[in-house]
């Protein structure tokens, strides 16, 4: 199982394929796991490095000081520890917010950055969406509640017609070994909370954003304004999962951004 050690956290991470160096940063409640369906499509052309933020999957201590920062500079850590070089950066929802905070604390490790439903805002009804589910979780509600809650949040309105899928996707949820727990989802959210907005002209790296058609965490509506002056690109057929509702679509927009750059 391969760690790297920051601060006395050990951080997992997972590293496959071959090719330039690719970054993985995982959303809100999500591990390296999360990143399944791009895997095997982007291992053809990418050493691919995903890892399970503070909080989340096999890192350890879940209780440890969790941030934006903090999970910045572990992703800066990581990148040197295994001799990466530059790295391109692919982050995901809140792991966007983690990226962009990477590229400007660590310019010197980031190639180019791609943030899939992502963008630089701090939505306070997000937050208090969370603070539900999370009070659901703590409930006597079956476990299946608050991930049947959730859901609609996340997959595209295409998902719930799929036969099946919803079903197969709880399912895998319930039975994942390294779910994040509902005291480490609190211990998360509230560096969520404490997230404040990073300006898009910071960046100190080239950029791009891949918004989802039907994103209800990070409408395109909202995300459009405060990713100015960014390259954006909206894939259809995708609610806020974007990177399971259109893998191919995420993956063709991602390298041939990072072959232009």
């Amino acid at each position: 199982m391969p760690t790297f050690e920051r601060d006395t956290v050990k951080i997992h991470f997972e590293r496959s394929g071959d090719g330039p160096p690719l970054l993985l940063i995982a959303g809100m409640m999500s591990d390296h796991a999360s990143w399944a369906p791009l895997v095997p499509l982007l291992e053809p052309h990418f050493t691919v490095i995903r890892l399970d933020n503070r909080t989340t999957g096999q890192t350890v201590p879940w209780n440890a000081p969790a941030s934006v920062d903090l999970m910045a500079a572990d992703c800066a850590g990581l990148i040197d520890s295994v001799n990466l070089g530059r790295a391109h950066v692919l982050g995901h929802s809140m792991g966007g917010l983690v990226g962009m905070r990477l590229a400007r604390r660590f310019p010197e490790t980031v190639r180019s950055l791609t943030l899939a439903a992502s963008a630089p805002l701090r939505l306070e009804r997000n937050i208090a969406f969370f603070r539900t589910l999370l009070a659901v979780r703590q409930s006597n509600a079956a476990p299946a509640t608050w991930l049947n809650a959730l859901f609609p949040w996340l997959f595209s309105p295409a998902a719930y017609e799929a036969d099946g899928m919803i079903e197969q996707a709880l399912a895998a949820s319930l039975a994942y070994p390294f779910a994040q727990t509902a005291p480490a989802m609190a211990h998360q959210l509230a560096a969520l909370d404490g997230y404040v907005v990073d300006a898009i002209c910071d960046l100190r790296c080239p950029a791009q954003a891949l918004l989802a058609q039907d994103d209800l965490l990070i409408p395109a509506a909202l995300a459009r304004p405060a990713l100015e002056g960014m390259p954006v690109h909206m894939i259809e057929g995708a609610g806020h999962s974007i990177h399971w509702d259109q893998p191919q679509a995420v993956v063709d927009r991602l390298h041939e951004f990072a072959n232009a750059h």
